[in-house]
């Protein structure tokens, strides 16, 4: 019986993982946590009977605690929850669903436990790879990605020689405004921006994918999850969503994996450390599919891409503003206070006024992050 944790379990990764786990009968739930959706959690408390529930808002957590007095699940809350979470007795693997930079220390104690990791969160490598992957190397861990462009270039390497590989090819569906230019995306809406053509994600991700952000992440990500160097990272394009990331090897070859756009099989890969399981659902059908074409990232009009590759360039402090600033800029947009291109001015603004710190501590990382949160306030 595998043992597992889950940061972030009421979002939309870690309720899909928990309908892994719901398939399967060789899983054990030890711990779940959440923000502030305490409804959804008491839910998953009742169905899976963890040992430990983690809210992020105190107050909620009190509640929580009322609500399932009945049940044998201890209610902890904030950072010290989350990091007793983290480190919980008995647990193998902890998946990290938790959006935003709050899950870099979780993520650390983890490992640092020895727990492996079943990667969701982006920040956690995007800010602190250069911390992650060196402490995960010396204590034996393994990092399994979720996100399903780098669970497609892990499968692809399973069992190959990564010495061999000469490129990763990570795919990208375009968006919902894939094909408009610049003028046309002045003036679209919330609803727009969170209409994805494939995926049914979360809110902040979606609008990520809208601006390209997200493959920008996902480059830098696929650097440390794979000794891969930013050179050697190319984004295609793939409308369809049916080729979820390809590795090209140095004699030519280049394999790709492919499959229908549910994020329970990259989920279900991380959580069985790269074993095959059944997975119920939908199978590709290529009669019906006809056609896998393919585009060059339009770079101009959708600025989170470069403006993603020229954080990671910089090194450093960089990718956490960049990745603050859009944070804070997502949310600005979803709350209509922003406009959709305002996204990347508030992501270049923030850059162009940052000193690079080489190799910040996790303490500078958190510290840089609400800094470039103060600078973006004060103007915005």
């Amino acid at each position: 019986m595998k043992k597992i944790a889950i940061l972030g379990s009421t979002g939309s990764i870690g309720t899909q993982t928990l309908d892994v786990v719901r398939r399967n009968q060789d899983i054990q739930v030890l711990a779940l946590s959440a923000g502030s959706n305490i409804k959804v959690l008491e839910e998953q408390i009742r169905e899976f009977h963890p040992r430990l529930a983690a809210v992020w808002k105190d107050e909620k957590a009190k509640e929580l605690a009322v609500r399932v007095a009945d049940t044998d699940t201890r209610v902890v809350s904030g950072m010290d929850g989350l990091l007793e979470l983290s480190v919980l007795e008995g647990t193998e693997l902890l998946v990290t669903a938790i959006v935003g930079m709050i899950g870099i220390l979780p993520t650390i104690e983890a490992i640092k436990a020895g727990k492996d990791i079943a990667l969701a969160n982006k920040e956690t490598l995007v800010t602190a790879g250069h911390i992650i992957m060196p402490l995960a190397q010396s204590r034996g861990v393994r990092i399994l990605p979720v996100d399903s462009e780098h669970s497609a270039i892990f499968q692809c390497l399973n069992g190959e020689d990564t010495g061999t590989v000469s490129r990763l090819l990570i795919t990208a569906s375009g968006g919902p405004f894939r094909g408009k230019k610049t003028e046309e995306l002045r003036n679209v809406k919330v609803e727009d921006a969170l209409k994805h053509p494939n995926w049914a994600m979360g809110r902040k991700i979606t609008i990520d994918s809208a601006t390209l952000v997200n493959k920008g992440l996902e480059v830098m990500e696929a650097k440390w999850l794979f000794g891969v160097d930013l050179d050697r990272i190319q984004v295609v394009v793939q409308p369809k969503s049916v080729i979820h990331s390809m590795v090209e090897f140095r004699d030519g070859s280049i394999m790709a994996q492919l499959g229908t756009p549910d994020m329970r099989l990259p989920i279900q890969y991380a959580l069985y450390g790269g074993a095959r399981k059944y997975l119920g659902g939908e199978r590709l059908d290529f009669f019906q599919l006809a056609d896998i074409a393919f585009e060059a990232p339009d770079t101009e009009t959708f600025r989170g891409l470069p403006l993603a590759m020229e954080a990671s360039e910089a090194g450093g402090s960089m990718p956490t503003v960049f990745n603050a600033a859009n944070e804070m800029a997502v949310g600005k947009f979803l709350k209509r206070s922003i406009g959709f291109l305002d996204i990347y001015h508030i992501i270049e603004e923030s850059m162009g006024r940052h000193q690079v710190v080489n190799n910040p501590t996790v303490d500078e990382i958190l510290e840089i992050e609400k800094d470039t949160y103060k600078w973006i306030e004060s103007r915005w």
